[in-house]
């Protein structure tokens, strides 16, 4: 959340600077009064390892996000951290005023938690970059009944697996989910235990290069349900506009830069693959697995579609299953949500996770 503690502070500070210099120039009556400085206000936004969240790490070293919050007379910190779950968690505890994560995520750990959250840069929807993979070959996803599947348990990945079985009539009972961190799940896949996994890329990546596997089914088949945002403290927005129209013009012109056919491009993508852990071939198999919206005419659409809430639902439907909205939610309603046009679904009075398409306005018109 911002600082304002700490902007206090350095108000104070500069306070008692500016009387004590006051009080050494009482003898000096010709010298000009010092005029002290203003602090910009600082924000600090957090992102993890994936194909989608790459451009933030990509605007964070080449000075973009710094460009364009010195345009709003703002400070933004882009801060990398390595375990995904634990980007999102001190997100929700205060500790960033924004931070990458996925629709589900946004949906039942910040908002769940009572923090209200609006998804502000909806940046590409998973469109195969998320996979089951058996072991052996000729596997079809019926063959995961009576098998221990190892995932990240109550994450996409466990949303991708309840609605791939839905598409051949079985049910989470019908198998063992094994939780499995994201870090070990590659090491453990190798294991002769392991007999199916879900994932994500880059890890699904390294899976379905293992000889003798089969992916049989991914998140192509389920378009526009895993959807990957950067995700701002909704009070800390209100209050500071700038923040929003910084990180979506610093987005949109990563969008331009690592979209286009050309050298600079290619030296993007080539750099966002290297601090991905892959090289340009790897990234952009990732790429092409990921439904980047590199126009915010096209963002401006989806978020706008009447998929959005039919989507939400589904995904809220899932984490009341799973217990995921909190202690005490009557139903898969209990955290609302909230859509441009004044559309809502669940609880209208809790709304806690919002998509806005002020800002992608603003970029689209060339506003910001």
């Amino acid at each position: 959340m911002f600082s304002q503690s700490r902007l206090a502070a350095s108000a104070a500070a500069l306070l008692a600077i500016a009387a004590v210099v006051g009080c050494t120039k009482k003898d000096e009556a010709a010298a000009p009064e010092p005029v002290a400085a203003v602090a910009k206000p600082e924000f600090k936004v957090c992102w993890t390892i994936y194909a989608g969240w790459m451009p933030w790490e990509y605007g964070g070293t080449q000075g973009i996000v710094s460009k364009w919050a010195d345009k709003y007379g703002i400070d933004i910190d882009v801060v990398q951290i390595n375990d995904y779950v634990e980007s999102i968690n001190q997100y929700t505890a205060g500790a960033f005023d924004g931070c990458t994560m996925t629709n589900m995520d946004a949906l039942t750990i910040p908002a769940a938690g009572g923090v209200d959250s609006t998804a502000l840069v909806v940046g590409d929807f998973s469109n195969g970059n998320d996979g089951i993979v058996l072991k052996g070959s000729g596997k079809s996803l019926a063959d995961l009944k009576g098998l221990p599947v190892n995932l990240v348990e109550l994450s996409v990945s466990h949303y991708l697996l309840a609605r791939g079985l839905e598409t051949v009539g079985l049910a989470e009972r019908d198998l063992q989910v094994v939780n499995t961190s994201d870090a070990d799940i590659v090491a453990a896949f190798a294991t002769p235990d392991v007999k199916a996994a879900v994932t994500w890329n880059p890890l699904l990546a390294e899976i379905t290069a293992m000889s003798d596997t089969t992916q049989v089914f991914d998140s192509s088949q389920i378009p526009g349900e895993i959807i990957d945002l950067m995700v701002v403290n909704t009070a800390t927005l209100a209050a500071h506009p700038e923040l929003g129209k910084a990180l979506t013009g610093a987005w949109y012109e990563i969008m331009s830069i690592m979209s286009a056919d050309s050298d600079a491009g290619v030296a993007a993508r080539t750099h966002m693959a290297q601090a991905s852990g892959t090289d340009l071939a790897g990234y952009e198999a990732q790429l092409a697995a990921t439904r980047m919206f590199y126009q915010p005419a096209d963002a401006l659409a989806f978020v706008t579609s009447a998929e959005l809430p039919a989507t939400m639902e589904k995904v809220a439907a899932f984490s009341f299953t799973h217990g995921l909205l909190g202690e005490g939610a009557a139903d898969a309603g209990a955290v609302g949500m909230a859509y441009p046009g004044d559309i809502t679904t669940g609880n209208a009075e809790n709304i806690k996770l919002r998509y806005t398409d002020t800002f992608l306005k603003l970029a689209v018109d060339g506003a910001l």
